[in-house]
């Protein structure tokens, strides 16, 4: 093995009450009048943006949505970019003691800017070697696994999440799939699970 791909909410993080105060900021600008919790974020983190419009957003007009789309990403990028999220125990120690010995990469269901505010706000970019979303290319997970894999030559990996569409993204890609059980899902299917971030230096440190 020569690499590992990472999901980043709910993997790396967890930033529910950044989002949360995002979305529903852009919410009462774009004109709606339903306010979300904690729960309903986390109900969705790691879907696409249709998933989640399909999941809490059916009753927002087309127009509606548009400008909350517009808002949320920007609002999310500026929120998250200066005041970060929680990072999970040991994830800094675990991605340098990683990093010397395998290339690392970010593929997340996020829009275009939200990996590079991650980036900006934890000052965890040296340990990666590339990442890739959805925002950027309009692709599904799997696909922008493949799309990163591909383009750095990585030849034999292993895919890090927490939800069933991360286990789908990883089956997709042709890769071995760990479950992050600490994380945001509750998924059946796994080649390997962690209940702790560090525990992944028992299996590949």
């Amino acid at each position: 093995m020569d690499s590992i791909i990472f999901d980043l909410d709910g993997t790396l993080w967890d930033s529910l009450d950044t989002v949360l105060e995002a979305w529903n900021e852009a919410l009462e600008e774009s004109g709606a009048e339903k306010t979300l919790t904690k729960e309903d974020v986390r109900g969705v983190m790691g879907l696409q943006a249709h998933e989640i419009r399909e999941k809490l957003f059916p009753h927002l007009s087309d127009e509606q949505h548009r400008k909350f789309e517009e808002l949320s990403s920007e609002l999310e990028s500026a929120y998250v970019r200066k005041r970060g999220g929680q990072l999970f125990d040991d994830v800094e120690h675990v991605l340098e003691q990683l990093s010397q010995k395998y290339n690392l990469y970010i593929v997340s269901n996020c829009q275009d800017g939200y990996i590079e505010s991650f980036y900006a706000y934890h000052k965890l970019d040296e340990h990666f070697v590339d990442f890739e979303n959805p925002g950027r290319t309009g692709l599904s997970k799997g696909e922008n696994i493949q799309l990163v894999m591909e383009r750095n030559n990585v030849e034999r990996a292993v895919y890090v999440g927490d939800t069933k569409g991360d286990h789908k993204a990883a089956k997709e890609a042709g890769l071995p799939f760990v479950y992050a059980a600490y994380g945001f899902g509750d998924v059946d299917e796994f080649d390997y699970v962690i209940d702790e971030f560090k525990e992944l230096l028992n299996l590949f440190g």
